[in-house]
């Protein structure tokens, strides 16, 4: 059996099953003494340190800021608050995502982009217009823009990721802003910058030409082709600028696009020398529509994102050979999250209101391992997949929420975290023989869904473990190919009895991660057991 696992990859993971059960102590995960005559599902995994899948790049794990309800204001920025420092930067807010260690964060859209003039956000603050944002029938006051955004970036130790308006706006736009953040001085914009009180450069490298382009619901939604050739302008222009640039083209925003791929073909056709990489967006629900309300379905579906990966990376690469082309492009998943619940019925409460309160998702534990999946989604894919942005940081279906008093974590904020703080180096090619159930239109889904990476740097091997079964503990076997681990260092786990269980400013820590029993290592075989609808980090010192 063995032998066959070795000359096999494992067909990628899938969802999950019914039923609920899992014995919880105080802050640790102890395997159940369970009365039940069958024992633990088993599992094998198989690492070995030196099959590898790719590099890890530190902006796999970005985030995301856009001018919507009260993602900026109340957000990360609150002057009046008691909470803000000098510059009107929530302190809290800062610390909290210091600590997280984000790589990168995509600004300032979004669906807001489509519609913004950069110009408005910049200069002295009384001069600033008040505008209505039609893409989420909000007043923005812009008194937090590009100057803004960018020493806010430096203080919490984040690179920008600056989206371009190519809804409304110009290539000719869209060349300005690189003037004005990465010209040192001697030019109209870059004057305007060492004006506004910014002698040096800003130097940003990365940029986003436009946002979800093929969405009939963007303000200057246009043909495939039509977006492709103004990319194509868009990105000589700024490269005319600073040639260094790397630039995202808009991909299809969804699978459930009718012109999902057949887009993205076009588009390259027309810029695909002029761009590095192509933008994928999803977020993933769990209505009847998509799942059944089905928990099983609904913890698959990172799943749909590996296809989506693969199918999008297909696309590039014919065009690559159609063109003939040596460049292969790489592929940013620069919007992704968990998102049902908060999306229609409060668009009128934002109506010509400043910060409303919109899409202020309260996410579970259901969701939280949901978003443990996509990071292992993420981590396997990281061949093609060098960026990603969690959408999004603060309050708007974020992680982080805020109040005039102080802020919490959202379930889904540890899976994330997780991910920030423990995935380094290089991603593992694991191989995982784990039981299957059936979900209909997907087939066979394992169980198990695992991911492994491997500092080596520092030594450390890393697990990241989602257990979809909702009913049964699974026992896992590690079969250490080549190197079995000195010592386990961390060992967490979040789980719970309640899927549907959240976290609030009245309970923060309903839904927190718990200690798990220590693994224990017998030669070159590791075993330990994963509880029912969890997702586990492990990490050891090798």
């Amino acid at each position: 059996m063995a032998a066959i696992l070795r000359r096999r990859f494992l067909q990628q993971s899938m969802a999950v099953g019914a039923g609920i059960s899992a014995e919880l102590a105080p802050g640790r995960w102890l395997p159940a003494q369970s009365t039940k005559a069958s024992p633990a599902m088993a599992a094998r995994v198989y690492v070995d340190t030196k099959r590898t899948i790719a590099p890890i790049d530190r902006n796999l794990f970005g985030s995301f800021l856009e001018h919507l309800g009260r993602a900026i204001y109340q957000g990360i920025y609150d002057p009046g608050s008691k909470l803000a420092d000098a510059n009107g930067f929530r302190k809290d807010v800062l610390e909290e995502v210091r600590a997280l260690g984000v790589p990168i964060v995509r600004y300032p859209g979004g669906n807001f982009v489509s519609g913004y003039n950069w110009l408005d956000g910049v200069g002295p603050k009384q001069g600033r217009p008040k505008v209505l944002d039609k893409a989420w029938n909000s007043l923005d006051s812009n008194q937090f823009g590009t100057d803004e955004f960018m020493a806010w970036c430096k203080i919490v130790g984040t690179l920008p990721l600056m989206g371009l308006n190519l809804g409304t706006g110009s290539s000719e736009q869209a060349a300005a802003l690189v003037e004005y953040c990465n010209v040192e001085k001697g030019t109209q914009w870059s004057e305007l910058r060492r004006k506004n009180g910014i002698a040096e450069p800003y130097k940003v490298k990365n940029w986003c030409l436009g946002n979800e382009m093929d969405g009939p619901w963007q303000i200057g939604h246009m043909t495939a082709t039509q977006y492709g050739l103004k990319a194509q302008d868009a990105a000589r222009q700024m490269r005319y600028v600073d040639p260094s640039l790397t630039l995202v083209a808009c991909g299809s925003s969804g699978p459930l696009m009718p012109t999902y791929l057949e887009w993205d073909r076009e588009v390259l056709e027309q810029c695909y020398e002029y761009v590095d990489a192509l933008s994928l967006h999803r977020y993933i629900g769990n209505t009847p529509a998509e799942t059944g309300r089905d928990s099983g379905k609904f913890l698959a579906m990172n799943l749909t994102m590996d296809r989506q990966i693969a199918e999008t990376g297909a696309v590039c690469d014919y065009v690559r050979g159609r063109m003939r082309s040596p460049k292969q492009l790489w592929l940013s998943f620069d919007e992704w999250n968990v998102w049902y619940r908060k999306r229609n019925g409060d668009d009128m409460n934002g109506r010509e209101k400043e910060a409303p309160p919109l899409l202020e998702e309260v996410y579970n534990l259901e969701d939280a391992l949901l978003v443990g999946g996509i990071i292992n989604t993420l981590l396997r894919n990281a061949d093609r997949v060098k960026l990603a942005c969690l959408a999004q940081l603060v309050n708007v279906i974020a992680p982080i929420m805020t109040s005039a008093n102080g802020l919490y974590r959202q379930t889904i904020y540890y899976p994330y975290s997780w991910g920030l703080q423990m995935a380094r180096g290089e991603v593992l090619n694991v191989l995982t023989d784990s039981p299957s159930y059936e979900i209909t239109g997907m087939g066979k889904v394992p169980y198990l869904d695992v991911t492994g990476t491997l500092s080596k740097e520092d030594g450390k091997v890393c697990l990241f473990i989602l257990n979809r079964d909702l009913a049964d503990a699974h026992e896992v076997e590690l079969v250490w190919e080549d190197a079995a681990p000195a010592r386990v260092i961390t060992s967490t786990v979040l789980t719970g009895n309640d899927l549907k269980a959240t976290n609030g400013f009245d309970a923060p820590k309903r839904v927190v991660p718990q200690e798990l029993s220590k693994p224990v290592t017998s030669g070159e075989r590791t075993k330990f057991e994963v509880p029912a609808r969890s997702y586990t980090a492990l990490q050891w010192s090798l």
